[in-house]
């Protein structure tokens, strides 16, 4: 177990979510969202925790274990075509993580998913927040437009474009 993990996470809390992430990114994270699936039939969603709870440090969870819970508790899955993405932000660790659905996963690998990741946090290191996540959401776009192109019967929003905060 890493001390300085640890010590990162009990130090990471909700003001610095909110310094990050001010209403206005948000806000501008959810039209990305929406004007993203304007384009394509899939769905994203994006998901920001600040840090892991006690239990979850002393068990070494990783941020994408984590974020493996997050995609089955927002159901990101439950999409009729199963193409639901997941964004998840482990604040504490500059982590984040994508989790596909199995239809787009299937047609996108897993390098080509890492290379977005490693893109985001590359802002995230210059404390570019917001437009990390919406270059991400822009890069997972150009995907789910080429394998699931805009569908005209689509009648309702399957999963909120607006930002979770855990």
């Amino acid at each position: 177990m890493k001390l300085m993990r640890i010590l990162q996470h009990f130090m990471t809390g909700q003001l610095a979510v909110r310094r990050s992430f001010p209403a206005t990114a948000l806000t501008a994270i959810e039209q990305a969202i929406q004007q993203s699936e304007a384009h394509h039939s899939g769905e994203i969603c994006f998901a920001i925790e600040a840090s892991l709870n006690t239990a979850s440090l002393l068990r070494k969870q990783t941020a994408r274990e984590r974020a493996i819970e997050v995609f089955s508790q927002l159901r990101v899955w439950d999409t009729e075509k199963n193409n639901g993405v997941l964004i998840y932000l482990l604040l504490a660790d500059r982590d984040v993580e994508i989790i596909a659905d199995r239809g787009i996963h299937a047609k996108v690998s897993d390098q080509e998913w890492e290379t977005i990741c490693q893109m985001m946090e590359s802002f995230f290191r210059q404390q570019q927040f917001e437009t990390g996540i919406i270059e991400g959401i822009r890069a997972i776009d150009v995907y789910l437009h080429k394998h699931f192109p805009l569908d005209r019967k689509k009648e309702s929003n399957e999963i909120s474009n607006e930002p979770v905060i855990l």
